[in-house]
């Protein structure tokens, strides 16, 4: 995909100030495709590139499977009774239901409570105009169902793929960076390999060979293998099977942070497992992309069109009390905090699994299915926007900062069109773990935004010192304009040792009531894909209940636990909708007031509970 806008993203490689091997770090590159090139400061040229659909993409096996269940709906269009479906909440997983409802003939209805769609992926814009994202979102190759639906919606062209590689910022060496290079026209899981072992930076050999035997079993075995690890966290399984203790540093604690947010010590292998089972056996999975704008504008409303062309509709500031029920346990209708009451053939709950956690009806909270959802919970995480009176040096791309406060991040104003500024650049990072349930030891989120805003100061010194803080010629370097701090107290699922199995089934024993959501149980975890993925399973139990008068998946395994523990409770009212209209209540993220705050200390104690032990060291 070549840029074909005036003013496009530009893109400009971290500068080397020294040499490196192939594969060692990332330098300033030239390219012969479509490009834009600006000068720069001190002779530095700002080069542009995006990359065309990688071509692989569409060619294995996952993506098939996703083609083959979109098209079930197109084929069952005209098949049994059309339903008046309402969906709670309008993120990614109820949109998709949406979606692929209509596909299949059915009349959804999005409810969503806030005034934006897209839940973890919403954003608004500030007084001055700028896009405010709750995370930051990429799009890999590895996401079947969701490149399906890029496709479905004939919106292709709005993602922006980046080069194919892995750029992470070097601990020891300030400023510098080095990337896992994956070489074009060498196929999964060589290409892989071969990034690996070409870098000459971060692992040694003796390392790199000593890494790869305990992954065999996953490529072999597959997702059975991969599900067996759920007990075992990252660093359970580097030494249960004899890993080098510096592929932890190296690499997994990056991934970790990436993929839920939290230290290797508190995530399940199964999700690292899971990604890298994508990553090796897809040759394009690995490979990158961001969104070529705001998400409710890019993503959300292509989706809105597509569902209110067909029959459906999405409605804003909607708010559900309750779940009202039948003697027979199902639900009846929806009364609304307006007073107002909604009636439905079939329901679909599409928030997050704290959200359902408190709506639960009193009925239900005894029966093992739904108890066992007790076990999960959101994690928190905090998104940060740093505009800047300058551009740094950046690449064109995400980078892991493998940072002990950051995640990842990235120069939105050269990743991204909508954003894009060839003078001044916005960071946007994800600051994480955030809280002691994701292995911090400082409970980021009950600090105030200033604080995580000069905690990450600190910490951008350290990853620019010639452009950021006293390092700099100037010994000031770049100054900060403006920032703004979103957080999402319950984010995606904590992916905890021994969750995985307390994931529910997008089935559930109610006659006319459907989950949907990235914590319900799907191979993609709790992920944009997963959501997605998440509310099409929803959409297909519904629709061959429709066709067939049941779904043809069925209800998950519950466990024994689950099922022994389930028969000494006692029925308990649903906590229900928590007064106030703050994204919080919806378990969502915002940059918080005071009030907000205070709601969230009245909803959720333990998130602002004071917890310190960080230690603001000087950048070195």
């Amino acid at each position: 995909m070549a840029f074909s806008m005036a003013s496009t993203a530009t893109s400009a490689s971290f500068a080397s100030r020294r040499g490196g091997a192939m594969g060692s770090r990332v330098r300033a590159r030239t390219v012969s495709a479509a490009r834009v090139v600006a000068p720069r400061r001190a002779g530095l040229r700002v080069v542009a590139e995006d990359f065309p659909k990688p071509a692989q993409i569409s060619n294995t096996d996952n993506y098939r499977e996703g083609a083959a269940l979109s098209q079930k709906f197109k084929d069952l269009k005209d098949m049994g009774e059309k339903k008046k479906v309402v969906i709670v909440g309008g993120g990614l997983s109820g949109l998709a239901c949406a979606k692929y409802l209509v596909d299949a003939g059915h009349e959804p209805i999005v409810l969503e409570g806030r005034d934006v769609l897209g839940g973890k992926v919403s954003a608004w814009q500030d007084k001055d105009g700028d896009w405010i994202e709750t995370g930051l979102h990429i799009f890999f190759g590895a996401y079947p169902n969701m490149m399906n639906l890029f496709a479905e919606l004939d919106i292709e062209d709005r993602l922006q793929w980046k080069v194919h590689k892995m750029i992470f910022a070097m601990q020891e060496l300030p400023g510098e960076f080095t990337s896992f290079d994956f070489v074009k026209g060498i196929p999964a899981p060589l290409n892989f390999g071969l990034a690996i072992l070409m870098n000459q930076k971060m692992l040694t050999l003796p390392e790199k060979l000593q890494t790869a035997p305990p992954l065999i079993p996953m490529l072999i075995e597959g997702q059975d293998f991969i599900d067996e690890q759920d007990e075992l966290s990252v660093l359970d399984f580097m030494r249960k099977y004899g890993m080098p203790e510096r592929i932890n540093e190296e690499v997994f604690i990056s991934m970790a942070k990436a993929l839920d947010f939290i230290d290797p010590d508190k995530l399940s292998m199964t999700v690292v497992l899971t990604a890298m089972n994508r990553f090796l056996n897809e040759t394009d999975g690995l490979q990158m992309a961001f969104l070529d704008g705001n998400q409710p504008d890019r993503l959300c409303a292509p989706m809105v069109d597509h569902i209110k062309a067909r029959g459906g509709d999405v409605k804003l500031k909607q708010r559900v009390k309750e779940f009202v029920l039948n003697d027979d346990g199902s639900v009846k209708h929806l009364k609304m905090v307006s007073g107002e009451e909604i009636v439905a053939d079939e329901y679909v709950s599409a928030v997050p699994v704290d959200i359902m956690k408190r709506m639960l009806p009193k009925q239900w909270s005894t029966m093992p299915f739904f108890h066992q959802i007790q076990e999960l919970e959101g994690i928190p995480v905090i998104n940060i926007h740093l505009w800047f009176d300058r551009k740094l040096q950046n690449v064109d791309h995400l980078c892991f900062s493998r940072s002990p406060l950051l995640s990842v991040y990235a120069d939105m104003s050269t990743t991204c069109k909508e954003y894009y500024d060839e003078e001044k650049s916005m960071l946007e990072l994800v600051f994480a773990p955030c809280s002691p349930i994701a292995g911090g030891k400082t409970n980021w989120i009950a600090k105030s935004n200033q604080e995580i805003v000069d905690a990450t100061m600190l910490e951008l010194e350290r990853l620019f010192p010639l452009e950021i803080g006293p390092g700099s010629p100037d010994g000031v370097g770049a100054k900060l304009l403006k920032h703004a701090v979103v957080k999402t107290p319950r984010s995606v699922y904590a992916a905890i040792p021994g969750r995985n199995k307390y994931r529910p089934s997008q089935a559930t024993p109610i006659s006319n009531f459907t989950l949907a959501g990235d914590w319900t149980s799907q191979k993609f975890l709790g992920s944009m894909e997963g959501a997605v993925l998440a509310g099409k399973l929803a959409a297909e139990v519904v629709t061959d209940k429709a066709v067939y008068g049941a779904s043809t998946k069925g209800l998950k395994k519950i466990m024994p636990d689950v099922i022994q523990e389930a028969k000494t409770l006692s029925a308990k009212e649903p906590v229900g909708a928590i007064d106030g209209e703050s994204a919080v209540a919806y378990g969502a993220g915002a940059v918080m007031t005071e009030t907000e705050e205070k709601e969230l200390a009245a909803i959720d104690p333990e998130q602002m509970v004071k917890l310190d032990a960080y230690s603001a060291a000087p950048a070195r």
